[in-house]
């Protein structure tokens, strides 16, 4: 199962305010996605996944935002004037309703933050085996997604009510969460944002710094209103990094790639809580899966790809007997498109360079009906692991992993494939929306090193298609360097390949925008952001 090269996805709430799904575990993220290059060897090591309600931004005004009202019924929450006392009464740390969502979202964030973890990741180990109830659960998930989020903005706000805002990081992520819930979420009282903070920030040992920590959340609540944004008119680009929490480079990136479309990529969120599963085509076809499904509590719906369905409503789908059997798997429909894009017929010898976890190899795989070979090729040995067992898993003997570093040469392969597909590393700056620690990962410096080996990886791997056969080069990423400009040179330098268009298997509405290769787009699209190039070695 997974969502393209680098991907978790969380969604957005109900009317309750509670969010509708979880992936994996128990977490609210997507299983086994790949991972957006975080600099660690060639093919990064994972954070491959919306953060639901509109933000409290220049207007002064708070959102509507879900979540449990934690307060009393018709009491207005809040410090001083309205019948409200300053201080409300405490309770015991372990009654205080919430702390134990408040902490382990905390954990996450200082996960992220501090030891430089992947935020889906971080989340998943921390909610499994952690006995909370659902709605807490779900509660820690929305706080860290939407701090780590926000977390420029926060800071920008917090910057502007501390007196020395340089200060220790753990004080700092304890302050982060507290601006969270006091100005992105509506139905949080303040009174308990605050006062749970303080708790937290005594729990970590920063007994000395919790007067500190209530004084300055305090005056947030009461100065809310009165903080200072840049001018939109004067400083669009820092009034935008701060309004969406992207980096300055980034925005001026996108605005120079996408024009008018920039804002909608920066503020670009997953507004219906889902997860795409698809049946194991060597199993089940969709009449039968659409069966299997039938029988399931999940609510679903039939997907925009062929063998799609979007799931809501499930829980632990990693534990669901048919998952573990290998009726199905979780991917999403931009992944499933590039698979698709390969066009695999039964008997083909198919490369795929940079393959874990292993669900587009086990598509084509699949798609082939067993016959044939996918030679599944991983840099690390433990993520080769995570293809032998997704492989295994759906019982598909035509998967074969292998660690391979894809940069080095292998002349013995000259013209051996009928398809190669290279699904590069790369910034994953197309899943923003569903991984908001994506766009802190990245850099100027970091693009510039992926564009470098993805060019080296499309010259590497060329020669091993056999005349007439097919490559495609995939990221998932919304940038043109990675993207269109890529394929653009690799065409130049290699007048034996031609570009051609998408097989009719990716549905003509995706399709109606592709020129050299197809750009997914989250706000436009409904899915994730993704290129697709398809190219063919010419015959001659």
């Amino acid at each position: 199962m997974e969502n393209g090269k680098k991907q978790g996805f969380r969604g957005n709430k109900d009317a309750n305010g509670t969010q509708k799904r979880s992936f994996g575990g128990n977490s609210e993220r997507k299983l086994g996605e790949k991972k957006p290059f975080g600099g660690k060897g060639r093919q990064g090591e994972e954070p491959k996944p919306s953060f639901g309600g509109a933000k409290h931004r220049f207007d002064g005004k708070k959102p509507a935002f879900g979540g449990k009202n934690y307060g009393k019924p018709g009491v207005k929450p809040g410090f001083g004037g309205n019948g409200v006392e300053d201080r409300p009464r405490k309770a015991r740390p372990e009654q205080q309703e919430g702390l134990p969502a408040r902490r382990i979202a905390l954990e996450v964030i200082r996960a992220v933050t501090e030891k430089d973890s992947y935020i889906s990741l971080a989340l998943d180990e921390k909610l499994r085996n952690c006995g909370l109830p659902v709605i807490d659960r779900r509660l820690a998930s929305r706080l860290a997604y939407d701090t780590i989020e926000n977390k420029m903005y926060l800071d920008h706000a917090l910057d502007q009510i501390m007196a020395k805002p340089d200060c220790d990081i753990k004080l700092r992520n304890v302050l982060r969460l507290g601006a969270c819930q006091i100005l992105m979420e509506d139905r949080i009282p303040e009174s308990a944002a605050c006062n749970t903070s303080v708790v937290l920030c005594k729990e970590l040992g920063m007994e000395g710094l919790a007067g500190v920590c209530n004084g300055i959340l305090r005056n947030l609540i009461r100065q809310k209103d009165e903080l200072k944004w840049p001018d939109p008119e004067t400083e669009m680009v820092k009034a935008l990094s701060i309004k969406y929490s992207v980096p300055q480079w980034l925005v001026e990136r996108l605005q120079a790639d996408w024009g008018e479309d920039a804002q909608a990529l920066m503020s670009c969120r997953s507004h219906d809580s889902y997860i795409t599963v698809r049946p194991n085509l060597t199993r089940l076809d969709d009449e039968a899966f659409e069966a299997f499904l039938n029988e399931k509590v999940w609510e679903h719906e039939k997907g925009k790809v062929a063998h799609s369905w979007r799931i809501r409503n499930m829980a632990e789908i990693a534990h669901d007997a048919g998952f573990v059997g290998g009726k199905f798997s979780i991917q999403s429909e931009s992944s499933m498109m590039a698979a698709m894009a390969v066009e695999p017929k039964r008997g083909m010898q198919i490369l795929d360079c940079c393959a874990a976890p292993g669900g587009k190899s086990c598509l084509m795989a699949e798609l082939m009906g067993g016959t044939g070979r996918v030679q599944a090729w991983e840099l690390h040995e433990h993520r080769t692991n995570l293809i032998t067992a997704q492989a295994k898993r759906l019982g598909l003997e035509n998967v074969r992993p292998m660690t391979r570093d894809a940069v080095k040469p292998r002349p013995d392969l000259a013209s051996t494939m009928d398809a190669v597909l290279l699904d590069a590393p790369c910034s994953g700056l197309g899943v923003m929306a569903d991984k908001p620690d994506v766009k802190y990962r990245a850099s100027e410096e970091s693009v510039q090193e992926l564009t470098a080996l993805q060019e080296k990886l499309l010259d590497t791997v060329a020669p091993y298609v056999k005349k007439g056969g097919t490559l495609v080069y995939s990221t998932c990423s919304v940038l043109k360097d990675e993207n269109v400009r890529q394929a653009e040179k690799f065409l130049a330098r290699h007048p034996e390949f031609e570009l051609v268009k998408l097989p009719e298997s990716i549905p003509e509405k995706f399709r109606q925008h592709e020129g050299i290769g197809l750009q997914l787009l989250p706000h436009r699209d409904g899915v994730e952001g993704f290129y697709i190039c398809r190219m063919r070695r010419k015959r001659l």
